[in-house]
């Protein structure tokens, strides 16, 4: 692979233009398909074999005239104090937002009167207006949306207040500038990582493009494939993380090997053949790993895991193409003047040790007591993660600032939390000898439960073998309570079943929230088992090790299980939550934990490659294991460290989203990030290999002859290029990267 690599990055340093050329092209073809295509609002929300999923699809059938799926608003009125909704003037201000609502598109289905649907608080103070539509939110068009907005204007002018609720006005979630504060972070890091505007800028643009094209391309593809309207943001996050990043590895490599005093071309080509090795193995993982996503089979978290996949992998063709493309056009200036000037002069008898050997150092003296900071300090960040509850967010985890948040309190209020998220019975009735009876009885047992506050009449369909039932629960949508009653009803449902033949099923927002998180919850260990296997096998094919493959996915799930007690402090108790914006706590998004697995497994292998394959190198090349780790450290810390602090920045900037959803997975990738590269791999991977010595690197014969040489170290490369591992073309006489360090020590 090194080999291809090298030819391939020469090639891209040599024919450059063209090169920058077809990215370029690509660029500009994405951004036209963005750009006349229309913007997408939502996707149908669907699990596959769940309750609330066959619930939805019976409805489908056995209702032509009602579109289960079509978007729903609820348009909520309260008066002034001193007045109640049926006052004359009130009544008639109500009346006439009805008449507009159901003349202000064609898109919609049916407006419910509240006077006559009992939709009217118990103190005459709030009242709402339930507005289904015939299609969903996803294909609801602008002016529909805008005859929603304008129904409610002149009813506020006569003094009432009115907010809008429902999924009929999601729209694409704001980042805020917080975003824009994450990459002038990364943009200062590299500054001072590589001492050159030149050399800073560049992994920046290469990355910016390379998310230009995979944003552009999700945004073109929208409404054709369904895509949520939060893919291209967490595939912007992914992909500008990792572009960075992995430009930064082969910017690094490029001006070590400019050091060594190798001609720019041969100097980017083994730049790729080696430091681009890493990223196709770090990249590759990260792939497999969103993609992996699909086992859960919940089409939602498939196409975001394949959207932002697709991002990841433009941004390892970046890294090999365009990277070397734009090093050739910066020439020397990558280098700046004081990194010129540095590999120019004669090396130094004996170099100053910088901080990644200083810290080497120390673990290496105290390996048990950092091992044992490391282990505890994770584990006890790590306790709240036992109190996880998992749910999806509701308008009530939106800010106080939208119009659905104001609605959801406003109903709150005046009808109780459960209103905010009422559930669905469907009761099938086609293999019952009494359907009416069965129904009655469904309804009569439902209202005895606890925790329900209203139950509706059975309303059947045209053909009498399925009846409707709409419950009300007491608390708010995303509570346990309102999940316990849910359960309840299909328990009393089964004895119903045995009895009258009658099947009850429940749906709705709410149950298909709860299902949701069920089948994630399911899922979490199968695809954990998968994620930690594949992670074993991967890097024991590039460290040629048994425990250091162990060692590496040990620490990656400490990192991640750290990370989530932090997210349940922050997103679920409340700790913090007003630093971060958190305005609701509640239940842990569902898919949050397994997202996280995914992302953060690919990330934590980085720095895992980046950082240990140095280690082995210079083990292999005769050093003792501790030199080893001394080695791996000067050579790699720095460039470690400043990918890390980028990766957190950028993830952070999305803390700042008007999106719970985005706000989370935005905090709970940086914490993790900040975990896995400064504990883990900084501290408790040191530690470990110092306690191991020679024992870390055995590999018993049978299987080493087994597994195949990937050669993401280069060795066969140097080969191929008349190096030796004793001589090299190195001033120091040990070939690799030496004088290149010293350049970027003195950067």
């Amino acid at each position: 692979m090194a080999t291809f690599l090298y030819k391939l990055g020469r090639f891209a340093f040599r024919r450059r233009r063209y090169v920058a050329l077809v990215w370029v092209a690509l660029l500009a073809l994405a951004g036209f398909g963005a750009a006349s295509a229309s913007t997408a609002a939502s996707s149908s929300f669907s699990i596959p074999g769940t309750e609330a999923q066959r619930a939805f699809d019976l409805l489908e059938q056995r209702f032509p005239g009602v579109s289960a799926d079509g978007a729903t608003a609820r348009v909520v009125f309260k008066v002034p104090d001193g007045q109640k909704m049926t006052d004359p003037a009130n009544k008639s201000e109500v009346n006439k937002v009805i008449r507009e609502l159901k003349s202000g598109s064609d898109q919609v289905a049916a407006v419910v009167d509240p006077y006559t649907a009992g939709a009217v608080s118990k103190d005459g103070s709030t009242a709402y207006v339930s507005v289904s539509y015939k299609v969903t939110s996803l294909e609801l068009t602008d002016a529909t949306r805008d005859a929603l907005q304008d129904a409610g204007h002149a009813a506020q002018k006569s003094g009432m207040t009115v907010e809008i609720g429902g999924d009929a006005l999601l729209t694409m979630p704001e980042t805020g500038a917080t975003e824009i504060i994450g990459v002038v972070i990364a943009a200062v890091v590299l500054v001072i990582t590589f001492g050159s505007l030149v050399a800073a800028g560049l992994p920046l643009l290469t990355a910016l493009i390379g998310v230009g094209i995979g944003v552009a391309t999700i945004t073109a593809l929208a409404n054709p494939l369904g895509l949520d309207s939060t893919t291209s943001i967490l595939a912007m996050m992914i992909g500008l993380a990792v572009g960075i990043d992995y430009a930064l590895f082969i910017v690094s490599r490029y001006r070590a090997e400019l050091a060594e005093g190798r001609e720019h071309e041969e100097a980017a080509g083994r730049a790729v053949g080696t430091a681009g090795s890493a990223v196709v193995f770090a990249g590759l993982t990260v792939v497999i790993a969103l993609v992996g996503l699909a086992v859960v089979n919940i089409p939602i978290l498939t196409k975001m895991g394949v959207a932002a996949a697709g991002t990841v992998v433009i941004a390892v063709l970046v890294a090999l193409t365009l990277v070397p493309a734009v090093m050739g056009f910066a020439g020397k200036r990558v280098m700046g003047r004081k990194a010129r000037k540095a590999a120019a002069a004669p090396a130094p008898a004996e170099e100053k040790p910088n901080m990644g050997t200083r810290w080497a150092r120390f673990v290496l003296r105290r390996p048990v007591w950092v091992l044992l900071a490391g282990v505890i300090g994770l584990g006890v960040v790590a306790v709240p993660a036992a109190s996880l509850e998992m749910g999806l967010p509701d308008d009530g985890s939106q800010p106080t600032s939208t119009t659905q948040r104001r609605a959801y309190d406003l109903l709150s209020d005046g009808f109780g939390p459960g209103f905010n998220g009422p559930l669905m019975v469907v009761v099938d009735t086609a293999n019952s000898s009494d359907g009416k009876t069965a129904a009655k009885r469904v309804s009569d047992e439902i209202a005895g439960i606890p925790g329900v506050v209203a139950v509706t009449p059975a309303q059947f369909n045209k053909a009498g073998d399925t009846a409707m039932i709409t419950v009300i629960p007491k608390d708010r949508p995303s509570s346990t309570a309102t999940e316990d009653v849910v359960h309840a009803i299909r328990d009393s449902g089964k004895d119903i079943k045995s009895s009258t033949g009658a099947e009850v099923l429940v749906t709705g927002s709410t149950a298909m929230n709860i299902d949701f998180s069920q089948k994630m919850n399911d899922a979490l260990v199968p695809y954990l088992a998968l994620v930690v296997g594949l992670a074993f096998l991967l890097l024991m094919l590039v460290f040629r090790s048994v425990l250091v493959p162990l060692k590496a996915a040990l620490g990656f799930l400490l990192s991640v299980v750290a990370a989530l007690g932090a997210v349940v402090a922050v997103f679920q108790w409340g700790w913090l939550g007003s630093l971060f914006g958190v305005e609701q706590t509640g239940p842990i998004m569902s898919m949050m934990p397994i997202f996280m697995v995914g992302v953060v497994f690919g990330l934590a292998m980085d720095y895992e490659v980046f950082l240990v394959t140095r280690m082995r190198e210079a083990y292999v090349h005769g050093e003792k294991p501790g030199q080893a780790i001394v080695t791996g450290f000067r050579h790699g810390a720095r460039v470690v460290t400043a990918a890390a602090v980028i990766m957190i920045a950028v993830f952070a900037g999305f803390i700042g989203s008007s999106e719970q959803m985005v706000k989370m997975i935005g905090f709970g990738l940086a914490i993790a990030v900040l975990f896995d590269a400064f504990v883990v791999r900084m501290a408790i991977v040191p530690a470990v290999l110092a306690l191991l010595g020679k024992r870390a690197w055995w590999l018993p014969r049978r299987l080493d002859r087994l597994l195949p040489n990937v050669d993401v170290e280069g060795e066969r490369l140097r080969e191929q290029l008349g190096e030796t591992s004793e001589g090299g073309t190195g001033r120091d006489g040990r070939g690799g990267d030496a004088g290149g360090e010293r350049e970027l020590t003195r950067v």
